[in-house]
């Protein structure tokens, strides 16, 4: 932790993973949203969810190889890995809404940003704060997994492949002890995060 190596390589794994997992977030959203109201689109993407959740993470990792650099590997891998647990949370909890409370929305005249804010919003958010915490665990370890195959250069996968190829145990351990705490912060960190959202959006007039 005293060199600049260690430093740099963490930063460029955490921005490698985190642009897959928000990317995920948001695209595992959208499409929720948007299956939850066309019947084609939940068609369309089930298989392909289907797929990717029942697919091993190297098989993933070796296909993606063949079309881009080993520098955005990690990034479509936690991508492809958090996906399936947004879409398919949120998918569940707009169909859970309670439609009593869509019938009460509906006779009181609410509609657009407020029927999503008042009604939506808070049926939904145990189902994404839930994902959020699988999907942001699952994108850490295979995009780490990732950079193990791929190589990119100042990584936290390569120094782990390095330390394999030499029998560096202890450099091993050293890194994989790095994974573990920076998994559990990263954790702790968006969870406290999502609850003082939480807490903000629901104080709100």
């Amino acid at each position: 932790m005293g060199t600049r190596e260690f430093w740099d390589s963490v930063a460029l794994s955490l921005l490698r993973i985190a642009a897959g997992f928000l990317a995920a977030v948001a695209a595992g959203v959208a499409c929720a949203a948007l299956a939850s109201r066309v019947r084609a689109v939940r068609a369309l993407l089930a298989p392909v969810v289907g797929a990717v959740k029942a697919a091993p993470v190297a098989s993933f990792v070796i296909l993606v190889l063949l079309w881009v650099s080993s520098r955005e590997l990690s990034v479509i891998i936690s991508f492809l890995m958090a996906f399936p647990i947004v879409y398919t949370n949120v998918l569940e909890g707009i169909r859970q809404t309670d439609p009593q409370l869509l019938e009460m929305a509906d006779v009181f005249g609410v509609s657009g940003r407020a029927r999503v804010r008042f009604v939506y919003a808070a049926q939904v958010l145990p189902y994404l704060r839930a994902a959020l915490s699988l999907a942001l665990g699952l994108s850490w370890k295979s995009g780490i997994a990732a950079e193990v195959i791929g190589l990119p250069d100042l990584s936290i996968g390569e120094h782990l492949y390095d330390a394999k190829v030499y029998l560096a145990t202890p450099d091993l351990f050293a890194w994989t002890a790095a994974v573990v705490l920076l998994s559990v912060g990263i954790e702790a960190l968006v969870t406290r995060g999502l609850d003082a959202l939480v807490a903000r959006w629901e104080a709100r007039p």
